[in-house]
């Protein structure tokens, strides 16, 4: 028999609605008996549920797996290697884990193809889990946070800008539209948790792993958009998350190969990294994500956060407050593998207070490890409990009983839909940032011109120059130089420019210290040698134009997804006035302490 809470409701509006009532009785206002109904329902529900499971079910919850195929029947050799077994429904019926997530074929799992294949493997997933023991639904998770970094479901699913750039427009109703958005999109394909939106506040320049995935350097300009998009998935009925407590901001490191070091006193945590929690935390974001990183001020034993009691459960859970579900960040990254091995790091992230592990390698060894600390008593079973029951409250809250299927068919009329595309086209419109223009070399206009293209990105070269060429009057020839240009590259595009009236050139991550930025600047200071017009276009980090602060005009996108290259055209020609302002502050190369462009620098026509 299928074992479900009963009357459960199928949507968090719905959830809440059935509360209303009770408000007056009890003299309270409406949202707070609501919610305080609805949290006691919602309670009592998870703890029947837990009564019901066997151990091995609850530890199973405590996992977030990935799993390789199209579809719930795909056999994949992937899966037989990784779980011993073929396909995603029998991972889901081995090992029931609480969650799943999903990757496109950078990764390899290859679960990404359309919007009705991807509601289809939702459903096919869910009903392996409710075919299993304790029947509980899954949580289906994604890292889509919008931008050209982290996202994983491609075209038709609409391209929103990244934070950074949606910060650059300092437009509230911007940042809940586009989450909601991307929301609406997940929630018709079946996936009810979004490992999104990023609250670190990025003010370190060299950080090679937040950047444009971050609101930016300002604490509160961060909080704020933080709360707005939290705000904006719920109306999108997906579940939130704000990723990567403490604070992944100010770090010179990848955590997904190496282990950063946070040196920030607690004073400094408290002004900078830890605003943008508190104001998710107060909005009701559902789920907070841990960092691999180390963070001495907080815990003196200088273990990963992940892994820490006083950050997890000493700052997070006891002194902020938050009460919804924590989970890891992938335990695979080298933050957390480099001195925590498969049959450690899930145990060590259970004992300092995480609800669910996320792509914990070596499934069999890391489920063995932990039935094995919690038959052994090292980890007691009511702490195993108190995180199955978040878990399980987690999912009753976001409407998963008792039916977590979603209609395939609609999922094709929802995501990618006409009015999704428009709002995101004007939303992108509002990011574009004038950081310099001296001579007023735009917006180009006085007739006709020949323009080169040039620069990093191959698709984005020749999508831009098939945009000039739609103009009228406009002529435009493209030639991508790539991420490193040889001294080869740079003369031929230096050629090239002499027999064009203006030359644009792209830009991605070139003020960063190593040998492809270094070549990048090259190119752009060769060309400011021609005598031509040049505009350099930073289509990632605004950062760029630390390595040639002289060039004459200089374009901030944050982003070089299609909407990007299609405004920052229509910007070149002056059809639309750059608004953004820089929600970073520009530093000099060899001067730290100069700064070359201040925080909300932004020009117009």
């Amino acid at each position: 028999m299928q074992q479900t809470p009963p009357h459960q409701s199928t949507t968090r509006r719905q959830i809440l609605a059935g509360a209303a009532g009770v408000a007056a009785a009890f003299g309270l206002s409406s949202g707070t008996a609501q919610a305080a109904a609805a949290d006691a329902r919602t309670q009592r529900e998870a703890r029947t549920l837990l009564g019901r499971m066997s151990l091995k079910e609850k530890i199973g919850q405590l996992f977030v797996v990935e799993v390789y195929g199209t579809t719930a029947a795909t056999s994949h050799a992937k899966n037989k290697e990784l779980y011993g077994v073929s396909t995603p429904a029998e991972v889901i019926a081995k090992y029931r884990p609480g969650g799943v997530i999903y990757f496109d074929a950078r990764r390899g799992p290859d679960n990404l193809k359309d919007p009705r294949q991807v509601a289809g493997l939702s459903n096919g997933l869910q009903r392996a889990a409710l075919r299993t023991g304790a029947r509980i639904p899954l949580l289906v998770s994604i890292d889509q946070e919008g931008g050209s970094v982290v996202y994983r479901m491609l075209e038709p699913a609409t391209q929103l800008p990244g934070n950074m750039a949606l910060a650059a427009g300092r437009s509230s109703d911007d940042v809940r539209r586009s989450a909601e958005i991307i929301g609406t999109e997940l929630a018709a394909m079946g996936i009810n948790q979004n490992y999104a939106p990023v609250a670190d506040v990025n003010i370190n320049p060299d950080n090679p792993i937040i950047g444009v995935r971050s609101f930016g350097s300002d604490p509160e300009l961060c909080s704020r958009l933080v709360s707005d998009s939290v705000r904006g998935y719920h109306r999108g009925e997906v579940a939130s998350a704000a990723k990567h407590f403490p604070g992944h901001g100010d770090t010179d490191v990848d955590s997904h190969s190496g282990l950063p070091v946070i040196k920030h006193t607690r004073e400094q945590l408290d002004t900078i990294d830890l605003p943008p929690f508190r104001a998710a935390i107060a909005r009701g974001v559902d789920t907070i994500m841990t960092a691999h990183i180390v963070v001495p001020s907080l815990d003196s034993s200088e273990v990963p956060a992940t892994m820490s009691k006083p950050i997890v459960t000493g700052l997070l859970r006891e002194e902020l407050g938050f009460r919804g579900l924590i989970v890891t960040d992938a335990l695979d990254m080298g933050g957390a593998t480099e001195d925590f091995p498969p049959d450690v790091a899930p145990v060590r992230a259970l004992k300092a207070g995480c609800d669910q592990l996320v792509l914990a390698p070596k499934a069999d060894t890391a489920h063995a490890a932990v039935l094995k600390a919690v038959e052994s008593g090292d980890v007691p079973e009511s702490r195993l409990d108190a995180s199955v029951l978040r878990i399980l409250e987690h999912k009753i809250r976001n409407g998963l009983f008792p039916r977590p299927y979603v209609d395939e068919k609609r999922a094709e009329r929802v995501v990618g839909n006409k009015r999704h595309a428009a709002d995101a086209a004007r939303i992108t419109d509002r990011t574009v940032t004038l950081v310099r223009n001296e001579g007023k070399v735009l917006p180009l206009s006085g007739g006709d011109h020949s323009v080169l293209v040039t620069g990093w990105g191959a698709t984005q070269v020749a999508d831009l120059t098939a945009a000039v060429e739609t103009r009228s009057g406009q002529s435009a020839t493209a030639l991508e130089t790539g991420a490193a240009p040889t001294q080869v590259k740079i003369d031929e595009a230096v050629a090239a420019a002499a027999d064009h009236d203006v030359t644009v050139v792209l830009t991605n991550a070139a003020a960063s210290a190593a040998d492809k930025g270094a070549a990048q600047a090259s190119l752009v200071k060769a060309l400011m040698k021609t005598g031509t017009s040049v505009i350099a276009v930073a289509v990632r980090n605004a950062y760029d134009i630390r390595r040639f602060p002289d060039v004459p005009a200089y374009l901030a996108t944050f982003s070089y997804g299609k909407l990007s290259v299609a405004s920052v055209v229509d910007a070149l020609y002056g059809d639309l006035a750059p608004a953004g302002k820089l929600p970073v502050a520009i530093p000099a190369l060899d001067d730290p302490d100069k700064t070359l462009y201040e925080f909300g620098h932004g020009l117009g026509y």
